[in-house]
């Protein structure tokens, strides 16, 4: 074979960090941990926060919610901006932004300034993780990036886990300000990782020399900012406002999708896009990209639904809450070294499809909730829906690779995280509003069956107001009170079937898309570079 002795050219000849890949990998998650540590602390101090700054429980919310925005505007051009500047160069000015704004964030005296410094910090955030699944998958070769990928989930799902309970104890013991302080030890010392370890293959210098002459699209730029802003916006914000209902919401839902439409069109034909569109005709990207959208929708959706439920339904405190999702977190923990280490050995596609199935029916199996469910029987469902989803992430993350240039790698990664970002927010913003329909409905059900005459009702009543009666009431202040009880109680009853309505949909959607990691393609033996080649 005449041709395999022949050099590679250098843009396709094999290319090895000089430091141990996972040197690398271990300097990366340390960003991510911090990162998603953040987001899952700053959520549980936002009371303690809008007391603190003197602002009203939906103002605060706006720390949030920037933060939100602004990841969200920077995720699909973080493969833009990692060709046209170099991956190293900007990821390390993403951690260096994150951690500056968390002190910014820390010292904040006033609730704008806070919401200014959260902005900047998620443009800073939603950089990091595009760019580091990029890093790992340009460090390692195909058969050991199940593995690379699983050290990096370990930290996407250990940051939740500890994120709730470790806030709680921050905020009571201290004050909220050292949520964001604690950020700057790690932020440091990734920094300093970053720097000693991360590199650009060959592919990326070589494309960041060819890029420097072509004109920057900055018409697709404040096209994806604004429309991608304005959407996440009206995902965030639909609910509290009622939706079209509101000439502001409806406002902007329209002017991001007709933003969001021209961008398409403006990408596809722009010699040098911010977002290259076309990659989508890719089977296994675009597979991967359907995938992860609905993945985002499933597990974000449902991480907020079941705090959610414990606490508006079982009375929990937040605090309590999060200790019911911390045993998942580390279960996950394990269940991403398995996953890691067994997509090597069997079909990828078969690994998505049974972690699909599996966890619909960890999901469905929370229709088991109701009034009266204790705490153990919480965790331990919880942990049922949790423990397939490697299953899912490792094997789709890694075909998603599969057939695209290597120096596609930061569009790829930076498409697949935006696509699971939106569909956290859409999951999230849809199922709460569907919980409020449908808990509406439910009510009026429930209250056209309750005959004041029947024998149950009756009994419940008069056993309520000898309760009362017994606690100091009179009479007639009992009878109120009962009848005031049993409407409570009715739309306890309602708000729980309309949540378990809510995972029945969510199984029936993960059932659905059991098939579909089949449609995606293997890796081509060819793919790995022969020892001849290598020898080059």
């Amino acid at each position: 074979m005449a041709t395999l002795a022949q050099p590679l050219p250098r843009s396709l000849a094999p290319w090895k960090p000089h430091h141990n890949p996972w040197a690398i990998a271990m300097t990366v998650t340390l960003a991510t941990f911090m990162e998603v540590l953040d987001t899952s602390i700053a959520n549980v101090a936002l009371p303690h926060i809008a007391g603190s700054l003197g602002a009203s429980q939906d103002e605060a919310t706006w720390v949030l919610t920037s933060y939100l925005v602004a990841s969200a505007v920077i995720l699909p051009i973080s493969g833009w901006l990692s060709n046209r500047f170099g991956r190293k160069r900007f990821y390390m000015t993403c951690v260096a932004m994150f951690t500056v704004c968390s002190l910014l964030c820390g010292i904040a005296p006033t609730l704008p300034i806070l919401i200014l410094a959260r902005i900047l910090q998620g443009l800073g955030g939603g950089g990091l993780a595009p760019s580091e699944q990029a890093i790992l998958a340009d460090t390692f070769p195909i058969e050991k990036r199940g593995q690379a990928f699983a050290v990096y989930g370990m930290a996407v799902v250990f940051a939740p886990a500890i994120g709730p309970t470790l806030g709680g104890w921050i905020t009571d013991n201290f004050n909220w300000h050292w949520i964001f302080f604690i950020n700057l030890p790690v932020g440091l010392l990734s920094l300093y990782l970053s720097n000693r370890m991360v590199e650009d293959p060959p592919h990326l210098i070589a494309r960041k020399e060819a890029s420097k002459h072509l004109k920057v699209d900055f018409t697709g730029l404040g096209l994806v900012a604004l429309g991608v802003g304005l959407l996440e916006f009206t995902l965030d914000k639909g609910q509290e406002k009622d939706w079209f209902s509101d000439p502001m919401i409806r406002t902007t839902f329209i002017a991001a999708i007709v933003l969001i439409i021209f961008f398409v069109f403006w990408e596809w034909y722009h010699p040098d896009p911010i977002v290259d569109i076309k990659l989508l005709k890719n089977r296994n990207f675009g597979t991967a990209v359907f995938l992860q959208l609905v993945l985002g929708m499933v597990l974000f959706g449902s991480t907020v639904l079941i705090p959610q439920y414990l606490q508006t339904l079982l009375g929990y405190s937040a605090e309590r809450a999060g200790e019911v999702l911390s045993p998942a977190g580390f279960v996950l923990m394990f269940m991403m070294l398995l996953a890691g280490r067994t997509v090597g050995k069997i079909d990828p596609r078969a690994m998505a499809a049974a972690g699909y199935f599996f966890t619909a029916v960890g999901v469905y199996n929370l229709t088991r909730l109701d009034l009266t469910t204790s705490f153990a029987a919480v965790t331990e469902w919880r942990v049922l829906q949790m423990m397939a989803l490697p299953f899912i992430f490792i094997p789709i993350s890694t075909l998603n690779y599969v057939g695209v240039p290597a120096d596609k790698t930061n569009q790829i990664s930076s498409l697949s995280n935006f696509a699971r970002n939106i569909g956290g927010s859409a999951g999230t913003a849809l199922l709460t509003t569907f919980i409020a329909r449908t808990s509406q409905v439910h009510q009026q059900t429930l209250s056209a069956h309750v005959v004041r005459d029947s024998v149950p009702y009756r009994l419940y009543m008069s056993r309520m107001q000898d309760v009362l009666i017994a606690g100091g009431m009179t009479t007639a202040q009992a009878t109120k009170a009962a009848l005031g009880q049993a409407y409570l109680q009715m739309q306890l009853q309602a708000e729980m079937l309309s949540f378990n309505n809510a995972f029945v949909l969510l199984s029936i959607l993960l059932f659905c898309l059991v098939p579909l990691p089949f449609l995606m393609r293997l890796p081509k033996k060819r793919e790995k570079p022969s020892p001849e080649a290598a020898g080059h």
